[in-house]
């Protein structure tokens, strides 16, 4: 990476989004559909499902990944990061610049991941256990690395001058990416950064949380005295970082800036949230932000759907923020649980609800749990000025990482 060469910390804003998602190709499509409250529930047909009483999922459909991936040899990557290279191609398209520009800049890509390539994983497993090792693909075997999710976007977009880091902190990982990029471009150490998350649906993830008794039968409802568990999802976010003096010389639309982020790990337990863990990093995030509780607007939770997580978050929000805390919403109602693109989507999410000004419905919603105790908008967008949002990410394992954005209203660098 090159030397600072900037005395103070520089503002950070978002100018691009790319968006592989069950409800929609695109940041057209995932807003169009997070302002209708689009489910992409459905039969899961991407593995074999005999055996499990339920299997519903939120998959993605119609995705040509030969339409974004243009320099790489598609059969070579595998679908995770097809899904993480398209999504970057989309936001550095939407954010309006040339990359032959930012070629000879010093960059930073950092992608989050719960499974890397662990669809590619489950085959060669199988064909081992059927067949014996002599039977396991190398082609299958060579797209396995996760470090492919991250690399593979340099090597399509012939960038040089760039860290490229996968970070592997599972359902947290899109939120910590977009922490690692935000210090890399505030300290001038990167002059851009294209940061989120990517995965694709698997059978081992998918059986993992079967075997908890976590997957809803039928659908997500987070917040919902009925809720039954996740959805497994899948797809990718990526967002095009960049400092706001770079932002403005070049005339870029900018959807938000990144006001800060807190992160904490606290080891309590393997699957089970802490509830003064979570509270701690949503203190930490405002804290790094210089915001104050009462100047966020809207939280978009974690939100899985299930008995744990959302009564220790909502609790957590209420330690933070009091009786009466912001409208709480979760957009897995409605991709589902895309497990480390999750808070990358989110983010992309909450920018597009501050730009946009509307707030996405958390869908399936029938009565609140009076222990989760929020305005969870249920069902239906609202119209809403957003000046400041809160993104969480909680994970397996006590990763926590928490991402405050606000409205940029055109003050000057």
């Amino acid at each position: 990476m090159a030397e600072s060469g900037h005395a103070s910390p520089r503002r950070v804003v978002i100018t691009g989004l790319g968006v592989v998602s069950s409800i929609g190709m695109g940041v057209d499509e995932f807003r169009r559909g997070l302002r209708a409250g689009s489910s992409g529930a459905k039969p899961i047909t991407v593995f074999d499902v005999a055996g499990f009483d339920h299997a519903n999922g939120c998959e993605v459909e119609d995705f040509d990944p030969e339409r974004w991936i243009r320099h790489l040899a598609v059969e070579q990557l595998g679908r995770a990061t097809q899904y993480s290279v398209a999504a970057a191609r989309m936001a550095i398209e939407d954010a309006g610049v040339s990359i032959a520009d930012w070629r000879s800049l010093p960059g930073l890509i950092s992608i989050g991941t719960t499974d890397g390539e662990s669809r590619d994983l489950d085959h060669l497993v199988e064909a081992e256990i059927t067949h014996g090792p002599e039977h396991m693909s190398p082609e299958l075997a060579r797209r396995v690395p996760a470090g492919r999710l991250s690399a593979a976007i340099a090597q399509e977009l012939q960038l040089s001058d760039v860290e490229a880091v996968t970070i592997p902190t599972a359902c947290a990982a899109g939120n910590y990416a977009l922490g690692y990029g935000y210090d890399a471009v505030r300290s001038g150490d990167a002059e851009y950064a294209l940061c989120g998350g990517a995965d694709a649906m698997c059978r081992k993830t998918f059986s993992g949380f079967y075997r908890l008794g976590t997957i809803a039968p039928d659908r997500c409802r987070p917040f919902d005295v009925d809720r039954k568990g996740i959805l497994t999802g899948e797809g990718a976010g990526v967002l095009v970082l960049e400092s706001l003096e770079s932002a403005l010389a070049r005339g870029a639309r900018i959807y938000a800036e990144v006001l800060g982020y807190g992160l904490n790990c606290d080891a309590y337990h393997q699957v089970a949230p802490n509830q003064d863990s979570v509270g701690r990093c949503m203190q930490l995030a405002l804290e790094n932000a210089g915001v104050k509780a009462d100047q966020v607007d809207l939280i978009s939770a974690h939100g899985t759907g299930t008995k744990a997580n959302d009564v220790t978050e909502a609790r957590a929000i209420r330690e933070v923020f009091g009786s009466r805390p912001p409208r709480t919403i979760s957009m897995k109602s409605m991709i589902g649980h895309t497990m480390g693109a999750a808070s990358a989507l989110s983010a992309i999410g909450c920018a597009l609800a501050i730009t946009e000004k509307f707030i996405p419905p958390t869908i399936n919603h029938t009565t609140t749990d009076p222990e989760c105790d929020v305005d969870c908008v249920p069902n239906v967008a609202i119209e809403a000025e957003l000046k400041v949002v809160q993104n969480n990410g909680l994970a397996f394992g006590g990763n926590n990482a928490v991402v405050l954005l606000g409205r940029y209203d055109g003050v000057p660098a």
